[in-house]
């Protein structure tokens, strides 16, 4: 029965207000995909090169990649809120000690590890949240929920620029650092769940039955072909949606010659595309299955990959319409995992079982970031980047249609 009240609204129209916390929170967290407005400054500011201005940010990566799936196996312990409230005032924290730092190495462990920890104790809640809220529309709610992260940058990148050119890099650190701080920890105070095994009208009075698979732990899900599976697909998309990400702005200037400003817009129109993918791909997990969906990312990133390998220089278009895509493909899979890991396992493990899957994004961030760029200085060319990218979009389709389904038989359960 749906008679759960939630903002002074019934539960089916209360919990839509969950998504707008969930989006907001991963509008705060998404700001290190900003990070690049941050490196010129930043290399003024401490004197360094280009490689050391990465460094902050490669090392967030890391640590927000480790952390999301250990903080997975305290969200049901202690709540969605004090998870939220403790990651809040730790990255909050990170982005105000930052601006106190007088070294690279310092900013390193300010920003890169307490203010990355602080995104990988967050980023996994609001996910834990809206599943349960919406059970009838899981991947749709999740690909909203995520939409944030990846949407972020269209407007954390513009109020960074000003807050630097208004003040300067040091007092823009301390005004994130109190700002995420209030937002975060303001969002705990309203972030809920559900009862147990609530369900809204839509769903008791629409499907009847609901399927729970019998698997009742991470130990048994590791021993899943599915789990596998899903894995390496998430590796696999990951890996080339981050090696597109890193080499979008270089391809532009390098193979089809646009100008870097004109490269610099065209990564802006990619972040839509990404934003859009998880809301995209959300909805199609839905109703095609995470495999039915899973081998629409790799067909697309398959055609996107023959279009970048005989793209030649002045071929703007062609290079618009594959990057789309890529990034299109990226996002989708920040949606189709967590839908996945909702439908084929356990709900009630669903942050741990994440979080043990979301270890293939980090392996496909790492493997991304460094093979494009190796690939680029063996060969002298991104174009040769595309051959692989296309090769494991195919050996996706086949472990998509061969282990991205259950491998345990469904038990039928009466909606509550």
């Amino acid at each position: 029965m749906d008679s759960l009240k939630l903002f002074g609204l019934p539960g089916r129209l209360g919990r839509w207000l969950i998504i707008v916390l969930g989006m907001t929170a991963m509008l705060c967290l998404g700001t290190v995909y900003s990070w690049s407005i941050f490196r010129k400054p930043l290399e003024s500011w401490l004197n360094i090169g280009a490689t050391a201005s990465l460094l902050p940010y490669t090392i967030f990566l890391v640590i927000y990649a480790i952390l999301m799936p250990i903080t997975g196996f305290f969200i049901d312990k202690f709540g969605p809120r004090k998870v939220i409230a403790v990651g809040g005032v730790v990255m909050g924290l990170g982005y105000f000690l930052s601006s106190f730092t007088s070294n690279i190495y310092q900013l390193v462990l300010t920003y890169g590890m307490i203010a990355g920890a602080g995104v990988g104790i967050v980023y996994g809640v609001p996910l834990v949240v809206s599943a349960k809220w919406f059970p009838d529309k899981k991947g749709f709610a999740l690909g909203l929920t995520v939409v944030g992260f990846g949407l972020s940058p269209l407007i954390t990148a513009p109020l960074i620029k000003f807050l630097i050119k208004q003040y300067d890099i040091q007092l823009t650190f301390r005004i994130l650092g109190i700002v995420f701080l209030v937002i975060l920890v303001s969002i705990a105070m309203f972030l809920k769940s559900p009862p147990p095994n609530w369900q809204p009208i839509s769903t008791s009075t629409l499907n009847g039955n609901t399927p729970s698979y019998q698997v009742k732990s991470v130990k048994e899900m590791l021993q899943t072909q599915t789990f596998y599976g899903l894995w390496l697909c998430y590796i696999i998309g990951a890996f080339v949606g981050l090696s597109a990400i890193g080499i979008s702005s270089s391809v532009a200037q390098e193979i089809i010659k646009l100008d870097e400003t004109t490269a610099a817009i065209s990564v802006s129109l990619f972040a839509v595309f990404n934003g859009a993918g998880r809301i995209l791909f959300g909805w199609l997990t839905d109703r095609l299955k995470p495999k039915g969906a899973a081998i629409i990312t790799f067909t697309l990133i398959l055609f996107a990959s023959i279009v970048m390998i005989n793209a030649q220089s002045g071929d703007t278009l062609s290079y618009l319409v594959a990057f789309c895509v890529f990034w299109l493909c990226l996002g989708g899979w920040l949606a189709i995992a967590p839908t996945a890991t909702l439908t084929f396992f356990q709900a009630q493990n669903y942050a741990k079982n994440y979080g043990i899957v979301f270890t293939a994004y980090g392996l496909g961030a790492l493997g991304g970031s460094l093979i494009a760029g190796s690939i680029r200085d063996i060969f002298g060319s991104y174009t040769y980047a595309f051959y692989p990218m296309g090769g494991l979009a195919i050996v996706g389709m086949f472990i998509a249609v061969f282990l991205l389904k259950p491998s345990f038989s469904p038990v039928k359960t009466k909606a509550i």
